[in-house]
């Protein structure tokens, strides 16, 4: 018996040990080298555009006419000199201050719309939230075009054309059901023993969405705040036919060095870079908060 005993504790290891120092398949290692190889070119994909569009501004504008760009040609900071000094006087800067009132105003007033209708169709839901939702999303899928001449008309009307406050309403109405759709989704992962803590301790509505709901679910407000800002900064058609000197717009000066004459593209590299600086940087402040959002909405 003790031989036994004292063999089964060996057997055991060697029977055991494989299974903990055992290396994966080699048909699984080369399925994580393929997809890493496969993420490694769709990065290389999406980044070569962009290295494309800061080696043009980089160059002059016979160098940039050359398809593809020399990569031997001569550095200069000539389109940017351009981009900033165009129309003279304050340049570009106007233009920026619009776009960057219109993007972070019609965000914080989708924020604040949006977070308790997603409370009230996900911790509280009322009945047939789901095709409240749906019809949230379809209105998205109404062509611009179509709306934009009763726009225009109204805004005519009313003495609201070139006027960023027309542009911050719209942009805030166009965003608010994506808002509510995405928001929905984040703050049904909230957990309901929190809100109903907080309201035996005597909080009020606004108390909870403030204090409890939404540090709970910061990073999906977080993603869907960014993603309201990028689509308000990039939006040209309303900002292109309702405005004109005063209201006008990044996207809307970008177009400005298109013009008969011809294409100048170093000095639309060195605008287009300059105009995407501002979402790069939010983008990159907010990455960690955008992913951690997007994985909490994507998985239920």
């Amino acid at each position: 018996m003790s031989a036994l005993t004292a063999d089964a504790p060996e057997a055991a290891s060697s029977t055991a040990g494989p299974k903990a120092t055992s290396a994966p398949p080699r048909s699984v290692r080369r399925k994580n080298t393929a997809l890493g190889l496969l993420a490694w070119v769709c990065g290389l994909l999406f980044v070569l555009p962009i290295a494309w569009m800061v080696l043009t501004s980089l160059h002059s504008e016979s160098d940039a006419a050359t398809n593809p760009p020399s990569l031997a040609a001569p550095l200069t900071l000539d389109g940017y000199r351009a981009f900033f000094d165009a129309g003279g006087g304050a340049g570009p800067w106007p233009a920026l201050a619009n776009s960057l009132m219109a993007s972070v105003f019609s965000t914080l007033f989708v924020l604040v719309l949006a977070l308790p209708a997603a409370y009230a169709l996900s911790i509280r839901p009322v009945r047939k939230w789901r095709d409240v939702l749906f019809f949230f999303l379809s209105t998205k899928m109404l062509p611009i075009v179509a709306g934009l001449l009763p726009i225009y008309l109204f805004a005519k009307n009313t003495s609201f054309l070139d006027n960023i406050w027309l542009l911050v309403i719209l942009y805030t109405s166009m965003n608010l059901p994506i808002a509510v759709w995405m928001m929905q989704s984040f703050l049904a992962e909230v957990p309901p023993a929190l809100i109903e803590a907080a309201q035996i301790d005597g909080a009020r509505l606004p108390t909870v969405l403030s204090r409890v709901v939404a540090p709970v679910a910061a990073p999906g407000i977080a993603a869907t705040a960014l993603i309201c800002f990028i689509f308000s900064w990039n939006e040209m058609l309303f900002a292109r036919v309702l405005t004109g000197v005063v209201a006008q717009t990044a996207p809307v000066f970008l177009t400005g060095f298109i013009t008969s004459q011809g294409l100048f593209l170093a000095k639309v590299c060195a605008a287009s870079l300059v105009i995407s600086l501002p979402v790069l940087a939010a983008g990159f402040a907010a990455q960690d908060k955008l992913v951690q959002g997007l994985s909490l909405g994507a998985v239920k």
